[in-house]
């Protein structure tokens, strides 16, 4: 009969020798709880991208996220398998006026729906503020896009991961994006200082969320996951905000 001290050593032992984190990821994450973000929308197309429903016919997402007349917008969805899911046609597109493709400031669209999403515990919108984000604050990023820096297929399913915001002066400096594109007060920095933990592609047009709040939207990044470039992304500012509800407003 084996002693008790000596069982007990030996499942500590087991213990520690499993690994915390041994899923495949979006760039070092996770897949989310089906459904436990039900804010966020699917957008496929000539590309994928993602983004959040700010109002029952309104989605918000990235500039650069190309929308053609065969886009659609999916809500309610983990997985294509789903049947829960609702699917949109774009009836406008709205991408941000001042919108620069080689800088990517203003990397900011609303796609107006054709009809308005049926709310429910799986497709519901999403809580946003404005405001610039300190550094170190605790952030997760959600989306279908590829989940090796390598890979060409994105994920079935949505997945998440927490990356950490890091100063505008760090991804300016030298060892990072020395200001080809400049990090600007219009856009957030966040990852992982050692890198492994990041948006990638496919993920473009998805939230920054922050203490349960959207705070900015994937812009853009290079060789993901790697410590020396960390995900951009266009912060929500009182300047964006008031864009976004006068779209809305002026639509109505």
């Amino acid at each position: 009969m084996v002693p008790l001290m000596s069982l007990w050593i030996t499942v500590v032992i087991f213990l520690l020798g499993i690994p915390r984190d041994d899923c495949a990821q979006i760039i070092g994450g996770r897949e989310s709880v089906p459904h436990s973000r039900p804010f966020m929308a699917k957008i496929t197309g000539s590309e994928l991208c993602g983004g959040t429903l700010i109002e029952s016919n309104w989605v918000l997402t990235a500039a650069h996220c190309e929308i053609t007349n065969q886009t659609k917008v999916i809500l309610g969805i983990h997985s294509e398998k789903d049947l829960t899911k609702q699917v949109f046609k774009v009836n406008r597109e709205i991408p941000h006026p001042y919108f620069d493709s080689v800088t990517k400031e203003n990397d900011i669209m609303l796609l107006q729906l054709d009809k308005e999403a049926k709310l429910n515990k799986n497709v519901a919108i999403v809580n946003w503020a404005y405001g610039d984000l300190q550094e170190g604050t605790q952030c997760l990023v959600a989306g279908w896009g590829v989940i090796e820096s390598e890979s060409k297929i994105p994920s079935d399913v949505l997945r998440e991961v927490n990356v950490t915001v890091i100063a505008r002066s760090t991804c300016n400096d030298q060892k990072h994006y020395d200001r080809h594109p400049p990090v600007t007060m219009n856009m957030v920095c966040a990852g992982d200082k050692k890198g492994g933990r990041d948006a990638c592609t496919g993920d473009s047009g998805g939230p920054l969320i922050c203490e349960g709040e959207q705070r900015a939207i994937v812009s853009f990044g290079k060789n993901c996951g790697e410590s020396q470039y960390p995900g951009v992304y266009t912060l929500l500012t009182y300047k964006y905000s008031n864009w976004i509800k006068s779209v809305i407003q002026g639509s109505l």
